[in-house]
């Protein structure tokens, strides 16, 4: 009897040692038989690599509370552009009509590729590059990501830089954009906006107060020929950008434990902002104008192509897939939280922000019209210009002006913010779940990530600074991102597939997604983003700031940033490729096989080699 007591403790701490030895890999039964004296045998089967989800497998901080999360996902994907970006393109596209083709792109492929970040991160609980398990081959579409979310990093900090320095700015009784009469204007400074019928051919020429303040009193435009005539740093936009920094680290130092609070303010301060100036804006003079052009409704305009393309780009940028930060966010959720829900719910709230916030915009733009006696069209734009010179304009001739401004600025402090520590953070995330060398001293590296960002941030706030931010808002975050994106679906719902992937996520909810997310993730996003990548080469137009156009050598310059990052695909692919032992054949399979499954490659068991596993769905 002892002996078999023996026996069943030596196979009991056997298994034991197989469950932590492996967490995920191909189930194996072990069947034990033990012969007691008195003749009668027992038998015992065993598990030796029992199912065990990721969560289990390591040790992961993870968000104090579901809120957390939501608000830091709401509040990296509501960002400036769903100010600045989409009431312009509602206008210019059909107004109401415009919804159409938008909705459709996000529901085929914006709410299932958020959806599949989001599951692909909370799954193998690591950053955009380690998730890349389940396809060693591209591994290096993690490293893109995190590449492209540094240079975004180098001027989007550039942006709040702005805000900031126009926030303090508007401590003061009179605003500083009100009138012509500081050192910084010029000649051609008039208080009167000119009508674009206007007979007298120098009336063109005239700038107003809100637009000099911009370009010659912010960014000293005046004082630089061009890209190649940078300058110094200016001290004030220098300074705010020491402080946005400051804020930035102490947000992300110690991880989402201290960003999950953060957000708590950068994230709700902004719908609080909107809904504080909508109130104001419809009581406006001309407001009902303004929004009348904003859902006025054109069919007509979706026999257009360049409408549904203006859709296509805009699902893809506005809800911030392709970026990580969707991957490094979930990674800290715990493994059974529904993804689905919270996917569903978190692109419906970007969509319906974007949507609404058109209102306070069109409201004010219809104000400034009816003010100037022009056309809505004169005034309505999109990018820096909208939110630096035409509200500025607005806000300076209502009652309580620097009030006003300073509520409009605080939204735009906070909108930028969260989605900046939400591009940090996916650099951080997805190399210090790379090299623990990096996770034992985050706090360490956190601060080279930010101070590198802040070195190069500097170029930004020279006298032609804004030259160097629109050469790489135009370049580092374009073509680039949509071509990471297709090769993430295309390495997740093909590569690894579908089925498997599926079976992953209703590990994790308990429910396996339904046909349509798979037909989506298969067939329907890969075409749409092919498509939008075709789309945005053929119809790429040289960068353009005004009237300056950028030189040749810029130009170049712009596209091997954009390329730095693709290439790093095809570049690790080959490496991964090299550096594997066995005939071309074999280093294929461990190539493309998750690495949970390499025990069957050596097997000779290869799923990706079968018909069955490119077309099931």
């Amino acid at each position: 009897m002892s002996k078999s007591r023996c026996s069943v403790a030596l196979m009991s701490s056997t298994v034991a040692a197989a469950k932590e030895a492996n967490a995920t890999g191909p189930k194996a039964v072990e069947l034990v038989l033990v012969k007691e004296q008195n003749g009668v045998q027992l038998t015992n089967s065993t598990l030796l690599n029992p199912p065990q989800s990721p969560a289990q497998a390591q040790d992961r901080e993870t968000w104090s509370k579901k809120a957390d999360f939501l608000l830091s996902v709401i509040g990296f994907a509501v960002d400036l552009a769903n100010v600045w970006r989409f009431p312009y393109l509602c206008y210019k596209n059909g107004g109401g009509a415009f919804l159409v083709p938008y909705l459709f792109f996000m529901v085929i492929a914006g709410m299932p590729l958020f959806y599949m970040e989001l599951a692909l991160g909370q799954f193998n609980r690591e950053g955009a590059a380690g998730v890349w398990k389940i396809c060693p081959i591209l591994k290096g579409v993690g490293y893109a990501v995190i590449l492209i979310s540094l240079y975004i990093g180098f001027y989007y900090n550039v942006i709040i830089a702005w805000a900031l320095h126009y926030l303090l700015s508007s401590f003061t009784a009179e605003l500083p954009w009100t009138h012509c009469n500081h050192t910084w204007n010029s000649a051609r400074c008039s208080d009167a906006r000119a009508p674009s019928s206007s007979p007298d051919p120098n009336d063109t020429f005239r700038t107003t107060p809100a637009a000099e303040y911009f370009e010659r009193g912010v960014l000293h435009l005046h004082e630089s020929q061009g890209i190649d005539d940078l300058g110094p740093p200016r001290w004030q936009l220098a300074s705010c950008l020491v402080l946005v920094i400051v804020l930035l680290y102490f947000s992300l130092w110690k991880g989402v434990k201290t960003s999950g609070k953060v957000v708590w303010i950068t994230a709700t301060m902004p719908y609080v902002v909107l809904f504080a100036l909508l109130l104001r804006g419809i009581t406006l003079p001309g407001a009902v104008d303004g929004i009348r052009a904003y859902l006025s409704v054109d069919f007509h305009r979706l026999c257009e192509a360049s409408v549904w393309i203006d859709a296509a780009v805009q699902i893809c940028f506005s809800l911030g897939v392709g970026l990580g930060v969707l991957i490094a966010f979930s990674s800290y959720n715990k493994f059974t939280n529904n993804c689905y829900r919270d996917a569903v719910i978190t692109s419906s709230v970007n969509s319906l922000t974007s949507f609404s916030s058109g209102f306070v915009v069109f409201s004010f733009l219809g104000y400034v019209a009816r003010k100037h006696s022009v056309p809505i069209g004169d005034v309505a734009k999109d990018g820096p210009g909208l939110i630096f010179v035409i509200y500025p304009e607005a806000l300076a001739t209502l009652p309580l002006s620097s009030v006003w401004a300073v509520v409009f600025f605080v939204m735009l402090l906070t909108l930028g913010i969260d989605s900046a520590m939400g591009g940090m953070e996916s650099v951080i995330t997805g190399l210090i779940d790379e090299f623990q060398l990096l996770h034992r001293h985050r706090e360490l590296f956190t601060l080279v990530i930010v101070l590198a960002t802040f070195l190069l941030s500097l170029l930004c706030v020279t006298n032609g600074g804004i030259y160097v931010f629109t050469l790489l808002d135009h370049f580092a975050a374009g073509t680039s991102i949509l071509f990471g994106v297709l090769m993430e679906v295309i390495g997740v719902a093909w590569f690894y597939g579908v089925w498997q992937f599926s079976d992953d996520i209703k590990q994790m909810t308990g429910q396996r997604p339904s046909l349509y997310w798979r037909l989506c993730w298969k067939f329907i996003s890969p075409c749409f983003l092919l498509f939008v990548v075709v789309v945005s080469i053929a119809t790429f137009r040289p960068p353009h700031y005004g009237a300056y156009i950028f030189p040749e050598w810029a130009n170049a310059l712009g596209w091997t940033i954009a390329a730095s990052s693709m290439s790093v695909v095809p570049i690790y692919a080959a490496y991964k490729f090299c550096s594997l032992p066995g005939s071309s054949r074999e280093k294929l399979a461990y190539a493309i096989t998750p690495e949970k499954e390499h025990e069957r490659v050596d097997r000779g068991e290869v799923h990706q080699f079968t018909l069955r596993h490119w077309l099931v769905v």
